[in-house]
């Protein structure tokens, strides 16, 4: 038999009367199509669908009876734009189906495209964006997969981005007879900051943005200060993949794995800015200075930061020295280590039982080695410490916690590469955990927990190091 081929199209309905032959889910499926993209729904079947139920008794569908007679087929097919048998009875489509190719009707059987005169896509509905994904009825699953995965990428205000380029079409072609030019305009504004701020809703920003297009004014740059999670590229947030996909230039520096740096733009220039402990490639002024510099230069420039930039992450110090210099600052939240790593490792951060708080702590050291913490409010049970930096101070973190009350036997734990493939979770106690921390060779990035959360452990889909 010969492979059918079709032709995706948009079919204008606003003026037409579809028919949906049927009255249970699968009817309900097709029915939730038509509403608000057709004005005339009719519905012929007994109703079993709840859905169908409340759009019948709201008015804005037509039930048309019970009885799929000829008779009564024949008589409504001529008036009907498209129609979808969705009985879900295999010989009632098929006879419905005939019918209607016999009277020329447009005709979708659902599950059974072989004598469909056509077939409906999987959609993404941004309205008035929508995006159609067909596989000419071979396989309708993999059209749904692939349309969730499309619509990951697609941002939430792509409507209102939408909406707002058609609102500005009227006075931007009289302002602007050229095509060329305009369509350059047009370009500039999508691929810079005007985009944005339309998806953002702020219409009154988006419309300079687009002006300074249209006249040819240096495009302006901005900073995003985002959070690209603990490391698993999959726990990248949708808006932080979205802006990693349009940077001009990324900074970036050693929590960031190959595999997040691999969901960066291709063309993005990439800026290491080190960071290991006590070795700095640039300091942080400079990193300011080099972040700002780029920006005034029109650049659309991505600080790309392990775990979320506000915490621990000297996301604040850099927020304020762009704003204070006039850049455009927008801040993307991230999955912190403390989170990420502890799902990872089946540690929970509260237990009802032994934790009803959790306090976030920096080991940083000071420059003579030494940590400067209110040690008296940290060794303190009933709560849990996730120490974010604390392996080289981990002999000194550990006496001061039993110096000021905890146990030696209390229960603490390093998780090191967390969420990665290669995470290994070490537990051990206050006592026994610096010394572990040397024989084992355990290195950054890594995040200790203290607390009895840790005997509540359970093993998920990592293995025990």
């Amino acid at each position: 038999m010969k492979e059918a081929t079709y032709l995706p199209i948009a079919m204008r309905l606003d003026d037409a009367r579809t028919l949906v032959i049927g009255g249970g889910q699968v009817a309900a499926n097709k029915l939730r199509l038509l509403l608000g993209r057709c004005p005339d729904i009719a519905v012929l079947g007994q109703i079993d669908d709840h859905e169908i139920a409340q759009e019948v008794a709201s008015g804005r569908v037509t039930h048309l009876g019970d009885e799929i007679a000829p008779d009564t087929l024949a008589g409504l097919m001529p008036g009907m734009r498209l129609v979808f048998a969705a009985t879900g009875d295999f010989a009632l489509n098929r006879t419905i189906a005939a019918m209607a190719q016999s009277l020329r009707v447009a005709i979708c059987v659902v599950d059974d495209p072989e004598p469909s005169s056509f077939i409906t896509p999987a959609i993404i509905d941004r309205t008035p964006v929508q995006i159609a994904i067909s596989t000419n009825g071979a396989a309708p699953v993999l059209a749904r997969r692939l349309r969730t995965q499309i619509e990951a990428l697609l941002p939430d205000g792509l409507s209102r981005l939408a909406r707002f380029m058609q609102a500005q079409r009227a006075w931007i072609k009289q302002a602007q007879p050229d095509t060329q030019i305009r369509r350059r305009a047009w370009e500039n504004f999508v691929d810079g900051r005007g985009a944005e701020q339309a998806l953002q809703g702020d219409d009154m920003a988006a419309r300079q943005s687009l002006e300074d297009a249209l006249t040819g004014a240096p495009m302006q740059g901005e900073v995003w200060l985002v959070g690209a999670g603990p490391g698993d590229p999959d726990l990248l947030t949708l808006a932080a993949l979205r802006l990693m996909s349009n940077a001009d230039s990324v900074l970036y520096d050693q929590l960031i794995p190959p595999a997040i740096m691999d969901r960066v733009r291709r063309d993005a220039e990439r800026v290491f800015v080190g960071k290991k402990r006590s070795k700095h490639t640039l300091p942080q002024d400079g990193i300011n200075e080099e972040l700002i510099r780029r920006a005034k230069a029109g650049e659309r420039v991505l600080r790309l930061k392990g775990g979320d930039p506000f915490i621990f992450g000297r996301g604040g110090e850099e927020m304020e020295a762009l704003v204070d210099a006039g850049v455009t600052v927008r801040v993307i939240p991230g999955i912190t280590a403390a989170s990420g790593c502890g799902a990872a490792a089946g540690i929970p951060l509260t237990h009802r039982d032994c934790a009803q708080s959790c306090i976030f702590v920096t080991g940083h050291a000071r420059a003579d080695g030494t940590l400067n913490l209110d040690w008296t409010s940290l060794a303190k049970k009933g709560q849990t410490l996730a120490i974010y930096m604390g392996l080289a101070p981990m002999a000194d973190l550990c006496a001061q916690l039993m110096a000021h009350g905890l146990p030696p036997e209390w229960p603490a734990a390093v998780i090191e590469q967390g969420t990665r493939h290669d995470q290994r979770v070490h537990v051990a106690t206050l006592a026994t955990l610096p010394t572990l921390v040397i024989e084992r060779g355990i290195v950054s990035p890594a995040l200790t927990l203290v607390g009895e959360v840790i005997n509540h452990r359970r093993l998920i889909h990592h293995q025990e190091a």
